[in-house]
């Protein structure tokens, strides 16, 4: 019998559009007879009185299917046959019932026929429709197909809400997957116990160890895609012993589909642990800003800038122009760019910021509306030993920059900083905060161009991050380096600082030097600690950490706004204002003298002077405290220093 069934449903497979049409109108054409048949036997106990009722079988036969028709019931696919279904077959049926009534009573008044016919008929209607339907998918999702559907890498799903279910049942209509489903585990104690089409919710998260034992099980999949950072990292430290493959859907603002499909599985990632909230933006602000607008991006094949292009390109500009001095990471983005935004109008070009004739040139022939600033050195003990590349760069390649923007009236000037700039000890720091001055400077002296500074922390991922440092340390076997065993950072995902950088722009005044709200510092080590585990992997018994002491110029954590600065709301809640001091008088004479420098004078004297332009500058070697709560208490600066 089951394999007759099996044969049913894959006789379907063979046939066109056009046939199973047919066949489904047909089947509804029987459903229309058959209800109208058992109404009047039910209600009067005899065959239809053909001879009294012929007109209003007619309408019926007509008016029923026809409906149908009008209303979508030949444009769905059984096999997904759901809700949204029932519901039109519920609203074809119930306006067919009412037109046949309708017709029936016009022409022949409808004598010696009972009204409850036509409500018995409905009811009876709609349970064969829906009832056919429903048949038709229980059998292609092989619910009564015999054997297989217990075979397979034997999976738990946790979560068994909607996604949980989705999930499910994408999973057993996709035999070819090679899994089974044994059940769910949630912490709502109401589903305890409790069937989700026929798979049992076997008990809470807490319970996973003893279920993974006892049930043999292979995989574990996460189908929570609102769940918080907390519970993410809760449930990965179950599993974390345990010898199964953890998988989790992404973010709910990920999922952009109606459906959740197995594909949208990904492995848990360090983001899902970081307690990142969601970044939504002002969409007519940006849009007013970007939206057939040119605009210029400098250090565009970089981690920030090339994100940002591809933000920017989001928003219909009439033109982006992408400025990056590496020839193969501008490649790149073009690569990318051609194959994400095909009918965006762009310009690739290969410059160096540092290039005043190259760079006014670029800003006269595009006249842009606004610049985004991404192009910068910031590689802390690589730009310690290059102190003249760092000066350069950051604050040569920005002033240059910034010049032009000003001298060729560009609108906006955004320019992106870091948090190393706060009371700096290193090179890198110091030059960034030089940079910031200069666009305050230009901005109080001009305030024509309007000159603004986003200051935020470490992006995931970034080059020369240690996310991407500590990945390839765990693919080698280790170890795994890190400086301290107290240094902390802020962490922040590539696609949202930019998105942040992209809202500071769009509704700053000009002179404001935003700082990004960046949550709760991470302590590298539980950072190591979290990628290891995510790994499959433990920490000291498969992978050893090695502590390496700080390099030159980093600092055991650091700080997005200085004991001088104030902050102040904005209307985004992850941005905030640092209101800063005025730029001294004499900083375009101590500018001036820094940058006519030559490059042996950079390297020995360079950072007496960058002292003097950043009074807040430490340069020091580093000899931390024994204490580390006494340096995290302290000022920021509790070294000693080597003469």
């Amino acid at each position: 019998m089951g394999g007759c069934i099996f044969n049913i449903t894959s006789f379907f497979n063979f046939l066109n559009r056009r046939q199973k049409i047919t066949i489904i109108v047909f089947f509804d054409l029987l459903c229309v007879l058959g209800s109208l048949y058992l109404a009047y036997a039910f209600r009067l106990g005899m065959l239809i009185p053909v001879a009294d009722s012929y007109t209003g079988i007619m309408a019926t036969i007509i008016v029923q299917p026809l409906c149908f028709w009008m209303l979508g019931l030949y444009h769905g696919i059984w096999r997904y046959s759901s809700v949204p279904d029932l519901v039109r077959i519920m609203k074809a049926a119930t306006i067919g019932v009412i037109l046949s009534f309708l017709l029936g009573f016009l022409f022949d008044r409808l004598v010696d026929v009972p009204r409850s016919v036509f409500l018995i008929q409905w009811f009876v209607l709609v349970m064969a429709l829906g009832g056919g339907r429903l048949v038709y998918r229980m059998l292609r999702d092989k619910d009564l197909a015999p054997g297989n559907q217990f075979e397979g890498d034997r999976t738990i799903i946790i979560g068994a809400g909607r996604a949980g279910e989705q999930l499910f049942r994408e999973v057993r209509s996709n035999p070819a997957l090679g899994l089974y489903v044994i059940g769910f585990v949630d912490d709502d104690p109401q589903k305890k116990r409790r069937l989700l089409h026929g798979a049992p919710v076997l008990g809470k998260s807490e319970d996973l160890p003893i279920l993974v034992s006892s049930h043999s099980v292979d995989k574990v999949f996460i189908a929570i895609p609102s769940a918080s950072s907390d519970v993410i990292n809760r449930l990965i430290h179950i599993c974390k012993d345990l010898d199964v493959e953890i998988k989790t859907l992404p973010r709910l603002a990920d999922i952009l589909k109606g459906r959740v499909e197995f594909q949208d599985l990904r492995e848990v990632q360090i983001e899902d642990l970081l307690g990142r909230q969601e970044v939504i933006l002002d969409s007519g602000t940006l849009g007013s800003m970007i939206t057939n607008a040119t605009i210029f991006v400098s250090g565009a094949g970089g981690s920030i800038g090339s994100e940002l292009c591809r933000q920017i390109a989001r928003f219909k500009p009439s033109k982006l122009v992408m400025y990056e001095i590496c020839e193969f990471n501008l490649y790149s983005l073009e690569m990318k760019m051609n194959q994400e935004f095909p009918d965006l109008r762009t310009e690739y070009v290969v410059g160096d910021i540092r290039d005043q004739e190259k760079v006014s040139c670029v800003i006269e022939k595009h006249a842009p509306k606004a610049i985004f600033h991404a192009a910068a050195y910031k590689h802390v003990p690589i730009m310690e030993s290059n102190p003249d590349e760092s000066i350069k760069t950051n604050i040569e390649g920005t002033r240059v920059l910034a010049t032009e923007a000003l001298n060729h009236g560009v609108e906006k000037f955004v320019m992106i900083s870091t948090d190393k700039a706060v009371n700096p000890t290193n090179v890198m720091g110091a030059t960034k905060r030089v940079a910031e001055m200069i666009c305050q400077s230009l901005y109080d002296s001009h305030r024509t161009t309007k000159f603004m500074t986003v200051r935020f922390g470490n992006v995931l991922d970034s080059s020369g991050s240690v996310i991407p440092l500590f990945r390839k340390q765990i693919k080698k076997g280790g170890p795994v380096t890190v400086t301290h065993p107290d240094i902390t950072r802020y962490f922040m995902s590539i696609p949202e600082a930019c998105r942040l950088v992209l809202q500071a722009g769009s509704i700053g005044k000009g002179g404001e030097i935003f700082i990004l709200d960046m949550g709760e510092p991470v302590k590298i080590v539980d950072l190591a600690h979290q990628m290891i585990r995510l790994s499959g992997l433990e920490a000291e018994k498969d992978i050893h950490l090695e502590f390496i002491g700080l390099r030159p110029g980093e600092k055991l954590y650091e700080e997005l706004f200085s004991n001088k600065e104030e902050t102040l709301p904005t209307i985004h809640p992850l941005l905030r204002i640092a209101k800063h001091c005025d730029v001294d008088l004499d900083f375009e004479d101590d500018l001036g003298r820094l940058l006519n420098l030559s490059v042996a004078s950079m390297r020995s004297s360079s950072r007496l002077l960058l002292q003097k332009l950043v009074p807040e500058y430490k340069p020091q070697d580093f000899e931390v405290s024994t204490s580390s709560d006494d340096y995290l208490e302290g000022d920021g600066n509790n070294t000693k220093t080597v003469q």
